[in-house]
């Protein structure tokens, strides 16, 4: 009799394998092919999300009903000058700073007020024309009812990198990105320390500094209870009737008067480094001319620009049309750039 072994390794039993092999490569071949085009799909899928979400093109239109936690109000003058009527370089200007700003909001999912700050006489003796911020704000927040925070921002500011989220370049890392007291930086020498400040109190207002003291071309807002007792004083006519004459900042010193001399303004008040929200251009504190903490840092990629002062003798369209440009120049050496 044969063996076992005789009828596995016969060259006959070899064929017939090798018969049932080349017989199964076909349904093998497929499942293979399958495979692969199943990984391209998916690779693909991935790759065009990332492409995507960076790009800022929304994947699903913002329902109407849709609020954002975060809205940025922008102060315009769409009516026309104060004093005078705009021309053909500040109607520019409007448009350039809308733009940027509707782009950033479109892009985050965030609300965007467009604030008139035109003439209003609120008051038939006297118009309030700084303090009106303050008033805009509450205004504001009663129109978005569900958001919690807000981001004032000048006209005369630039979104530098659109690409950054406000929850990255601030929110995500909070207490890391801001301070609480004036030890280390403190332009106006205000008192460093007063009683009863509570340091736990939960932050309702981020300030940067500039070298004159508050900067309120570019801050952040919270909805509180704090907030509705921050802005009723702020707006108060013991501050406005009695103090604007003295005060050439207007809404500015009367804040900083506030956050001298009142505990629980600084319980709820923190600084944020001024290059994280509103880096200034060269032609802004020129006295501090060089001072890394102040001025806008092409290199490291600074998040907006304020051309703070720039109507008082500077070219606040050239000023806007260069920063303008060097974000747009900034953006192109993105990998994602040809697919925007």
């Amino acid at each position: 009799m044969k063996d076992k072994d005789d009828y596995l390794y016969s060259p006959a039993s070899r064929t017939s394998r090798v018969l049932s092999r080349l017989r199964r490569l076909p349904t093998r071949l497929r499942q293979l092919m399958l495979r692969r085009r199943i990984l391209s799909l998916i690779l693909f899928v991935v790759l065009c999300c990332t492409i995507v979400a960076n790009s800022g093109v929304r994947l699903l239109p913002r329902m109407p009903w849709a609020s954002s936690k975060f809205v940025i109000i922008l102060a315009v003058n769409q009516g026309g000058g104060v004093m005078e009527w705009k021309g053909p370089t500040e109607w520019a200007v409007e448009r350039t700073s809308i733009a940027n700003k509707r782009a950033y909001a479109d892009r985050h999912g965030y609300d965007l007020a467009i604030q008139d700050m035109s003439i209003k006489k609120r008051y038939a003796h006297e118009w309030r024309e700084s303090w009106e911020k303050v008033d805009v704000i509450r205004q504001t927040m009663k129109q978005y009812p569900k958001a919690e925070w807000f981001w004032w921002l000048d006209l005369h500011t630039y979104i530098m990198e659109p690409s950054i989220s406000l929850e990255k370049q601030v929110f995500n890392r909070l207490e890391n990105n801001t301070y609480r007291n004036l030890e280390d930086y403190n332009p106006l020498k205000l008192p460093v320390e007063i009683p009863f400040v509570d340091n736990t109190h939960p932050i309702n207002l981020i300030v940067p500094q500039d070298c004159g003291g508050f900067n309120l071309g570019s801050f952040l807002i919270r909805r509180s209870e704090w907030t509705d007792f921050l802005l009723d004083i702020w707006w108060d006519p013991v501050f406005y009737e009695q103090r604007h004459m003295q005060w050439e900042h207007k809404e500015q010193d009367a804040l900083e008067h506030m956050y001298s001399n009142q505990a629980w303004l600084r319980s709820g008040t923190a600084f944020i480094p001024q290059r994280l929200i509103n880096a200034f251009p060269e032609g802004a504190c020129s006295e501090w001319r060089g001072d890394k903490r102040i001025f806008y840092n092409q290199d490291e990629r600074d998040f907006v620009v304020n051309m703070a002062g720039c109507e008082w003798g500077r070219d606040c369209f050239g000023e806007m049309e260069h920063f303008r440009k060097i974000s747009a120049s900034l953006q192109k050496k993105s990998w994602w750039w040809p697919f925007k």
